[in-house]
């Protein structure tokens, strides 16, 4: 189990916060609370429900429903009683792929797979450090090929996929109700682009319902909040690839998330990966955005437009404004910062109200 980081501080007059650090699901998780003496609960709270997503949705564990359900059904369509965790998250998933119109879909996990992105990403790492890659001009340096089946594949899903194929979030077929998924034959799902966003959401709803003050969830870049507000809002920064603090902005209720192509990257096949397809290709999605940080209603709606920006590059911008969606997007490469309507833009102390 991983350390938990714990701190005090004050936020405005008479107004003391606890916060904590922790590690799960592969990703670095915070937490703060207005009242430090529920600190621990909401801790536990955050643990319990990321340790179902984890089981749940997983594609880096054999026993996950969703590495189960990409083997048993390899070959042929499928239909699968599914835990409420994995029933909630993957209608997410489906609400994000609609507010997006496909541009974040949950079928690109074979095309992820295709990727190199078979296992947790410590280990796709030390896998091309000790393979070398191939050479840019190998032949067989195409994204959309089968990976090399001598290499590792500890949960069994690499030989599922030959070719960068996606489905499409129309080939889903969710009854919440009864918690029942039909999926095509082949059909990998990855719910990571949204899974994390609703554990936040859901984590958040939660800790208000069943404890005084207020509460501000930070789960590896999905941020939600709720209960009571401090009196000058949460103070949410936005940090770089590096860690460090570009902005700081103070949010009002709304949530925020950041989509970043500089963060889970690794090389496969003599080329430059991250971790956000193209569902429209298949393909990783072109790096033309660093990051992009995006405030919605909801962990959800920020993580689908922040994600979606990433997919769209240029095309971007016009899109989040055509929709009214505040973000921020930083330029891959360095360049100015560009921000919709709605965003703030950063004053000379770096801080903002949103």
């Amino acid at each position: 189990m991983s350390a938990v980081h714990t701190d005090t501080a004050r936020v405005g007059q008479n107004v003391f916060t606890a916060s904590a650090s922790f590690e799960a699901i592969g990703t670095h998780h915070h937490l703060i609370v207005t009242r430090p003496e529920t600190l621990g609960v909401a801790i536990s709270a955050a643990r319990d429900l990321l340790a179902e997503l984890d089981a749940a949705v997983s594609r880096f564990r054999p026993d996950s429903e969703v590495s189960a359900l990409a083997r048993q059904h390899a070959d042929r369509d499928a239909t699968a009683l599914v835990s409420p965790v994995f029933a909630a998250s993957l209608a997410a998933a489906l609400r994000t792929a609609r507010l997006t119109d496909g541009l974040v879909d949950p079928t690109v996990g074979g095309a992820v797979i295709a990727s190199g992105y078979d296992a947790d990403l410590a280990v796709v790492r030390a896998r091309d450090q000790r393979d070398g890659g191939a050479r840019d001009d190998d032949p067989r340096n195409d994204s959309a090929r089968r990976d090399d089946p001598r290499d590792d594949d500890p949960h069994g899903t690499r030989g599922l996929v030959e070719h960068a194929v996606v489905p499409g979030w129309r080939t889903v077929d969710l009854d919440q109700s009864l918690r029942r998924v039909r999926v095509p034959a082949g059909t990998v799902l990855d719910l990571g682009a949204s899974a994390k966003a609703w554990a936040a959401d859901t984590i958040a709803a939660r800790l208000a319902a069943s404890l005084d003050g207020g509460f501000l969830v930070n789960l590896g870049g999905d941020l939600a909040v709720s209960g009571d507000l401090p009196a000058e809002g949460w103070q949410v920064a936005v940090e770089g690839t590096a860690g460090e603090v570009r902005q700081v902005v103070a949010g009002h209720g709304q949530a925020f998330a950041t989509s970043s192509t500089g963060r889970r990257t690794w090389t496969h096949e003599g080329r430059a990966r991250h971790h956000i397809v193209d569902p429209r290709t298949g393909l990783t999605a072109p790096v033309v955005w660093e990051q992009v940080t995006c405030a919605g209603a909801t962990a959800v709606e920020a993580n689908a437009a922040s994600t979606a920006a990433v997919v769209l590059g240029r095309a971007a911008p016009a899109w989040l404004a055509a929709r009214g969606i505040p973000a921020r997007l930083d330029p891959a490469g360095g360049g100015p910062v560009v921000a919709t309507r709605g965003w703030p833009q950063p004053g000379a102390s770096g801080r903002s109200a949103a």
